[in-house]
């Protein structure tokens, strides 16, 4: 099994450079606009709404939140992902080479945006279920009550990010990491499998409140767990 060890901090390849660049672009876009219109156009909706366009399957993974509701500047969602793209992102491109890399996160990318979207076709039929009382038969409020679930919609690249950090686990499965405030190193697979497990629970779990899409991070998972498996199933040196 592999077992990758990194001297200092990791590089900048060309892909997860640029990735973070236009990420950023369209943040800093977010905040300079701060109007609905960009949201909808981009943002992945569900396919039964006005606003849903095919385009959104990917446009969607270069958003990320920019305002809270007060109209503060939110860094935290765009600071995370990014984060995670440089750090393990960074190795697998220079292990996997650039055009690898590019397809293997736009791929996850769209997968988890659309596994994300079959989940969100029968979570919201069940949140329309359970408010159909409440517009008492008229059609005009059943109209309205529809448009209103499905224009919610996801934004971020942590489908795609998921993806990432499976692949690494596979690939490197025996590096260990540091992760605050635990005091002692984690191997690389056994993070992985903690963050898919706490996904898992928190998507079942449908708190009120959690706006995260818990399912487009396990579809991003699954889909880069299946392709680093296919591309690898015959490479005993590295993969177990």
């Amino acid at each position: 099994m592999a077992n990758y060890r990194q001297s200092g901090y990791p590089g900048l390849p060309t892909v997860v450079k640029y990735l973070i660049i236009i990420n950023v672009v369209v943040w800093l876009t977010e905040i300079l606009w701060n109007g609905p219109w960009f949201i909808n156009y981009f943002a992945l909706h569900d396919v039964r709404s006005s606003l849903f366009k095919p385009h959104q399957f990917i446009s969607h993974l270069f958003l990320h939140e920019a305002r809270d509701p007060r109209g503060g500047v939110v860094f935290a969602h765009i600071g995370l992902n990014m984060f995670a793209l440089w750090m393990f992102g960074s190795t697998l491109e220079n292990h996997w080479g650039p055009k690898r890399f590019l397809n293997f996160y736009l791929i996850c990318g769209v997968g988890a945006g659309i596994i994300y979207s079959a989940v969100m076709y029968f979570q919201n039929n069940h949140i329309i279920g359970e408010n159909l009382y409440q517009t008492f038969g008229d059609p005009a409020a059943v109209a309205q009550l529809k448009a209103q679930v499905y224009d919610n919609s996801i934004i971020g690249a942590s489908g795609a990010i998921f993806g990432v950090l499976v692949a690494f686990g596979y690939t490197f499965p025996n590096t260990e990491m540091f992760i605050i405030p635990i005091p002692f190193p984690i191997k690389a697979k056994w993070l992985v499998i903690g963050y898919v497990l706490i996904e898992l629970y928190s998507g079942f779990q449908m708190r009120a409140g959690d706006n995260v899409a818990h399912f487009a991070h396990l579809g991003g998972a699954l889909v880069g767990f299946v392709l680093v498996w296919i591309w690898n199933r015959t490479n005993r040196r590295d993969f177990y």
